[in-house]
């Protein structure tokens, strides 16, 4: 049993409804996934702790304690462990609560398995071999250890965060419409208006900015967004 749990990747799922929580469970297990499920907040919270996961599922609505709490008293912790949110609803108020709470991704309800299990696999995939780097200026992203360093400053990255830093230093000083954006990182359009990518922009330019260091990432009003130097 030991040696599944250290060749397996481990996912927590926090579900108040059992019959989803086993439905998911034995969807992870039969893509070879161990899995640990809770079923409110504070069991989810301790299982963390105990059993360090490589990925948490988590409901939005937990009874006594909301999916976006969980969320934020998780990264209150300085933990940086991926988190997917199901939600119900898909409007733009949903998503950009979801990044505020610091979830990095989240997928809908009704429950469908093969979305769902693309979007485990994604953020469960192998590390990137070697030490492979993109620089830019004093900007490097580390693409094994999915962490950025500017002058010398480690910055830890959601997996969010780090494919939109990615995409951007893939293509410097080229700039990148918020469609392209979209179809690049999210991989799938939003329908309407949305300001997730502001979001995510705002979130990496405090990171990577946060000793006063010059902006990089520079807005083209009405366009989108470009890697370079001001």
């Amino acid at each position: 049993m030991s040696t599944t749990l250290e060749l397996n990747p481990c996912v927590l799922i926090i579900e108040t409804d059992e019959a989803l929580a086993q439905s998911v469970s034995l969807d992870l297990q039969e893509s070879g996934y161990d899995t640990i499920v809770a079923h409110d907040s504070p069991s989810g919270l301790r299982h963390v702790t105990e059993r360090h996961p490589a990925l948490i599922v988590v409901d939005r609505m937990l009874s006594g304690d909301s999916g976006l709490i969980f969320c934020n008293h998780l990264r209150n912790t300085g933990a940086r462990i991926p988190v997917l949110l199901m939600m119900a609803k898909d409007s733009v108020e949903d998503r950009v609560a979801c990044i505020e709470a610091g979830a990095d991704d989240y997928f809908l309800k009704p429950y469908r398995s093969d979305d769902f299990l693309k979007l485990v696999k994604l953020y469960l995939q192998p590390e990137t071999p070697g030490n492979e780097q993109l620089r830019f200026g004093d900007l490097i992203l580390d693409l094994s250890t999915r962490q950025a360093l500017r002058n010398g400053r480690a910055i830890d990255l959601t997996m969010k965060e780090f494919e939109l830093l990615k995409y951007l230093m893939e293509h410097p000083r080229e700039v990148l419409t918020r469609e392209q954006i979209l179809e690049n990182v999210w991989g799938y359009d939003f329908v309407g208006e949305s300001n997730v990518i502001e979001v995510y922009i705002r979130y990496l330019r405090l990171k990577i900015e946060d000793e006063g260091e010059k902006r990089l990432i520079q807005t083209v009003r009405g366009v989108g967004y470009v890697l370079r130097e001001a």
